[in-house]
């Protein structure tokens, strides 16, 4: 019997570390994940959730862990927790190109200033909308299942216990930072080709009529405007999106062109 109980104890023993090993890189990802790692969602549903992905993950990642021993575990799990931490910052990437997206839309269409402190992160109030129902959108859509299929495998593109090449790791978040920027920009368009239809107009009344005061006229027909392509625009745009997100998720290094 006491053999018995000694050897479950190793074997709890050996799997207790391999499961705290996944859990440092899947805990660093959980940190900045849109939706789940969000500032509103409390830390302990954070932690839960972190539990929950680590005991999900763990079964077709632990047989591929080399041998950690557990002296040496918190300085090997050093680099899990960078190589969490780049996952996380990447896919927070795409949720800064909606933010993106709607300061320039709300700057386009002169809504910049309304309801912008009402978030936790300041932003306009067609940013925050955006942000919401595109974070909803991922989530509806199976993120949990997409990040967990990440999660594994970046062990194959990331190899535990082995520090990622600096050079490789700062090109590579260099482009995707790019990629976020240009996606930000891509998503706001609408916005931005009706401002400048607007303004042209206004710009051609104002010289036929230079006794009229085009800029109090104008001013609720861009508000309104802006409005209405907002409510046209958004559902194409988060499909462009998400479809985004999802080849970067399905192919982290060459995806999203």
């Amino acid at each position: 019997m006491i053999q018995g109980l000694t050897a479950l104890t190793e074997l709890v023993g050996v799997n207790f570390t391999a499961g705290f090993y996944v859990f440092l890189r899947v805990g660093a990802v959980m940190a900045l994940l849109p939706g789940f790692g969000e500032r509103m969602v409390p830390t302990r549903v954070k932690l839960v959730l972190a539990l929950a992905f680590t005991l999900v993950t763990a079964p077709a990642i632990v047989p591929i862990l080399p041998d950690v021993p557990l002296d040496n575990l918190f300085a090997e799990g050093g680099t899990e927790v960078v190589i969490g931490l780049a996952l996380g910052a990447t896919l927070r990437l795409f949720v800064m190109a909606l933010s993106i997206a709607g300061s320039i839309a709300a700057q386009s269409v002169s809504l910049a200033q309304i309801l912008g402190g009402q978030a936790i992160d300041p932003q306009p109030a067609i940013g925050h909308v955006m942000v919401l129902a595109g974070l909803t959108l991922a989530v509806m859509s199976g993120l949990h299942v997409k990040v967990a299929q990440l999660i594994i495998y970046s062990y194959e593109l990331l190899p535990p216990g082995r520090w990622p090449e600096a050079s490789d790791f700062l090109s590579w978040g260099v482009e995707r930072t790019a990629k976020a920027f240009a996606l930000g920009f891509t998503l706001a368009a609408p916005f931005v080709i009706m401002s400048l239809i607007y303004n042209l107009a206004l710009g051609v009344i104002n010289r036929a009529m230079p006794q009229l005061m085009v800029s109090f006229v104008g001013a609720p027909a861009i508000t309104a405007g802006g409005l209405i392509v907002l409510a046209l625009s958004t559902p194409f745009v988060l499909q462009v999106w998400l479809s985004v997100m999802d080849a970067f998720l399905a192919d982290p290094t060459g995806a999203a062109r």
